[in-house]
């Protein structure tokens, strides 16, 4: 592959990256405008979010394809997300303990995956500090949904916000920080 070709993936691929960035700062904002909402919408909200990022996610990982070598972490934290939110449209009326349930496990599932692209995209290119972070970050998420299971809705729908707004920075902060990758 040409250098030429790495640039171009690579820059398309930061643009995927950069959109789930944004989706996440939207989703965010509207759990912390709105925390009072229904139950219902606020399942609604994680579901569109976790299936709309999870075919960003897929995306992203055809466009690392060509220079990534573990290119399938990303899809696998994709499908994740695909799965999450189908199984959250498919079943809307699940009590805040499963919606909690499937959100920590989303969040685990997730920081894991970007724990390990972290780990392994280290070796290749610097500055994936950021995505260790967004891994770390998505875990405690994860883990605190667990731990604080009958929290009030306010509180859950503000840690959401919280974490989707902090999520999104750290993508956006690293689909522009990255500049060029060498086939890895």
């Amino acid at each position: 592959m040409n250098p030429g070709s790495i640039y171009r993936t690579n820059r398309h691929e930061r643009w995927w990256v950069a959109l789930r960035g944004i989706i996440a700062i939207l989703f965010g904002i509207l759990a912390i405008v709105w925390p009072g909402m229904a139950l219902f919408v606020l399942v609604y909200l994680f579901a569109a979010y976790a299936l709309v990022d999870g075919i960003f996610a897929v995306a992203s990982s055809f466009q690392a394809r060509p220079y990534f070598r573990h290119w399938w972490i990303v899809l696998i934290e994709g499908i994740a997300g695909i799965i999450f939110g189908i199984l959250t449209f498919i079943w809307p009326g699940i009590s805040l303990i499963v919606l909690l349930a499937l959100v920590g496990g989303w969040a685990i599932v997730t920081g894991i995956l970007e724990i390990i692209a972290a780990i392994e995209l280290s070796r290749a290119i610097t500055g994936e500090w950021l995505l260790l972070l967004t891994g770390v970050l998505s875990i405690l998420l994860g883990v605190l949904l667990f731990a604080r299971p009958v929290a009030s809705l306010l509180a859950i729908a503000w840690m959401i916000g919280i974490y989707a707004i902090l999520f999104g920075i750290l993508l956006l902060v690293r689909a522009f920080q990255r500049r060029s990758v060498l086939s890895y």
